[in-house]
């Protein structure tokens, strides 16, 4: 028990490591790189017009779709016997139509949009420990300069089936020299993965990106009336059918962490379009690689907006976040689940479900796709 505790305080430190990489070392240019603020109403705007099909005087951009504006229940719908407490009650939500991007950015547009802005992400870059040692707690050794490196986590399969699903670091391992062209660790490429989604790329990341593209991150509410496509009281993005899972979505098939059978043809990663869009023409909405919202993650979000009993107009989330077993985090939200998600693990490949991940982590199995609103394009 002791090494274990050893083993995953060494895993929390190296990834606050990544987290403050960029401090002091981040370059000049990406300084000003603020996230876009997008308002939130708190309940109905008395002549708002709720915007549903796309304006006709409006292209639709390339490698987007448009989504159509609904009102609908955010959140756990009644048949999901596996959604869990963050998720509901559902909540009554009105959203307007908005574009979204076809598929996850891939590795070749992130790479187009280093070439142009010589923009260099988390994992990259330098670590200070004199700034890093302000976040640990008092007393911490400092780690010996081998491992003050940039770098990232990467996933690694277990030999054997594992206890206790609950201690990440039997999985997760720090690996120096991770990064976006490097997503498995230094020795992993991504040549000829052009059309793999990219990873290994941190909100900051995300949002970097955004601004070079003139987008931004999706809410998770438009995350999730893009991922239902209509199918409103469904608890996956093709239906309710749990046996579609291995045709529609890239997750883990077997016993995690120690086997993947790879009944849908992938351990890891799979390139974008690898299986059926949903009714929208959107790709990989379940499955495959998380994908960052711009909503703060907060565990009481649900509860506290059924409690006010008001239909949110364009909810932009909590406005604080909030984890309950960290409660000095502040995490945003990350919807779809990933490769590594399983029935007996995380199910997170069902439209609800919602996880809160640090905004300066870069993680293996976590993305992002972009959005544009009929505003930002007039």
């Amino acid at each position: 028990m002791i090494m274990m505790k050893r083993r995953t305080n060494l895993i929390v430190l190296m990834l606050i490591c990544s987290m403050l990489a960029c401090c002091k070392t981040e370059p000049k240019s990406n300084a000003n790189v603020h996230e876009e603020a997008v308002q939130e109403t708190g309940g109905v705007a008395p002549n708002h017009k709720l915007i549903e099909e796309k304006p006709a005087d409006i292209t639709v951009p390339e490698g987007m779709v448009w989504v159509p504006g609904a009102a609908f229940k955010q959140g756990a719908v009644g048949l999901d016997k596996m959604a869990m407490g963050h998720e509901k009650p559902a909540i009554e939500v009105l959203v307007d139509g908005f574009f979204m991007d076809v598929t996850e950015v891939t590795n070749k547009e992130f790479a187009q949009f280093v070439k142009e802005t010589g923009y260099i992400t988390v994992a990259e870059r330098g670590i200070d420990w004199n700034e890093l040692k302000k976040q640990v707690p008092e007393g911490t050794p400092k780690p010996h300069d081998s491992i003050l490196r940039p770098g990232s986590l990467t996933f690694k399969k277990t030999k054997s089936p594992v206890a206790n699903l609950y201690d990440f670091s039997q999985w997760w391992q720090w690996s120096i020299g991770a990064n976006w062209k490097h997503p498995n660790g230094p020795e992993s490429s991504i040549e000829g993965k052009e059309d793999y989604p990219v990873v290994q790329v941190a909100y900051k990341d995300a949002m970097a990106y955004c601004k070079w593209a003139g987008r931004r991150l999706p809410t998770e509410a438009e995350w999730e009336l893009a991922s239902r496509a209509g199918k409103f009281g469904s608890i996956y993005q093709w239906g309710n059918d749990s046996g579609q899972l291995v045709k529609s979505a890239n997750t883990w098939e077997g016993n995690f962490p120690n086997e993947n059978t790879k009944l849908d043809g992938f351990e890891l990663r799979a390139p974008v379009k690898s299986y059926p869009p949903n009714a929208y023409g959107i790709y990989d909405m379940a499955g495959n690689v998380w994908e960052w919202t711009s909503d703060w993650y907060n565990s009481g979000y649900y509860k506290e907006y059924t409690n006010r009993g008001k239909v949110i107009l364009n909810p932009t989330g909590a406005l604080e976040p909030f984890t309950p077993n960290n409660p000095l985090a502040r995490e945003k939200v990350i919807k779809g689940g990933s490769f590594l998600c399983s029935a007996s693990y995380c199910a997170s490949y069902r439209i609800s479900a919602r996880m809160g991940s640090s905004m300066d982590s870069a993680l293996e199995h976590t993305g992002f796709r972009t959005v544009a609103t009929v505003k930002m394009l007039q």
